[in-house]
């Protein structure tokens, strides 16, 4: 798809990583719900000072302060500040932040649905980068879409690249309808994919393996050959599948059922049509 491009995770020079990261040292995250506190587990591994305000979080993760309010922050300021707050509270919850965004810096949301223009005029018209992580944060293999508003630096830009990167991939796209297509894809793909392992646990089950063992087969076989296309990632997905397929053999007589008809190729299509759809009613 046009718009979409993955970047190749290459280090940068030591001294370009150390200058950024003295440039956007300081960094707020608003609110710390269970994905914000999934990604800041892998976030505070770098070298930046990370502070939560959040009334009704009892701890913070070690090495992170936290503060109930923003009257408590004092004069600080705040190089980055991370939206994680729901949507429907940005209006009433932002403008009271757009003072402790230092003069260079940025603002990184990761609330689903809200605008980059929504948030940066929340906040005082600051440059807004929005994220959108997957479940597979929780275990530091998400796979993070990326879009960068208006008025975003290279080197802010980068540095919120470099964060993500901590948490897992990043695909950077062109603008926020692309970003739509990410929440369709990798937003809401855990979903799929855990549908998916349901029902093929429930078939082998049906044909006459106990729960326990349906499970250990199929999330094996899933996980095997998932490592496996990625560490083979010069050949196609076809290529690997008809690897796998003799001619008359088992295989190909489950892939004609499966989706001899191209039933299932219709039903991804079907499903990403639908979640982009929401999407964009969303926003």
């Amino acid at each position: 798809m046009r718009g979409l491009r993955a970047e190749t995770k290459i280090a940068p020079p030591a001294s370009d990583s150390k200058r950024r990261d003295i440039i956007f040292q300081n960094i707020l995250l608003i609110g710390c719900g269970k994905m914000g506190g999934a990604l800041l587990e892998y976030w505070k591994r770098g070298d930046e000072s990370f502070t939560i305000v959040d009334p009704f979080l009892e701890s913070a993760p070690e090495g992170v302060s936290l503060v109930k309010d923003k009257d408590a922050l004092g004069e600080k300021r705040f190089d980055v500040i991370i939206v994680a707050i729901k949507p429907q509270m940005i209006d009433d919850i932002l403008p009271d932040y757009a003072p402790v965004l230092s003069d260079n810096g940025y603002v990184v949301s990761m609330a689903a649905g809200a605008s980059v223009a929504r948030i940066s005029k929340a906040i005082g018209d600051a440059p807004v980068i929005r994220i959108m992580p997957n479940l597979p944060a929780f275990v530091g293999k998400a796979t993070n879409g990326l879009v960068a508003g208006p008025g975003v630096t290279d080197d802010q830009r980068k540095h919120a690249h470099a964060m993500m990167e901590r948490t897992g991939t990043v695909v950077e796209v062109d603008d926020e309808d692309q970003l739509d297509r990410v929440t369709a894809v990798a937003g809401s793909g855990p979903g799929y994919v855990f549908e998916l392992a349901r029902a093929y646990v429930a078939a082998a089950e049906g044909i006459g393996f106990s729960h326990e063992q349906a499970r250990a087969l199929v999330l094996g076989t899933l996980e095997g050959t998932i490592a496996m296309a990625i560490d083979q990632d010069g050949q196609t997905l076809e290529d690997l599948r008809n690897s796998v397929t003799s001619k008359g053999g088992t295989t190909a007589a489950g892939l004609d059922a499966l989706n001899g008809d191209g039933a299932v190729s219709r039903k991804f299509e079907e499903t990403l049509e639908a979640a982009y759809k929401r999407a964009v009613e969303l926003r």
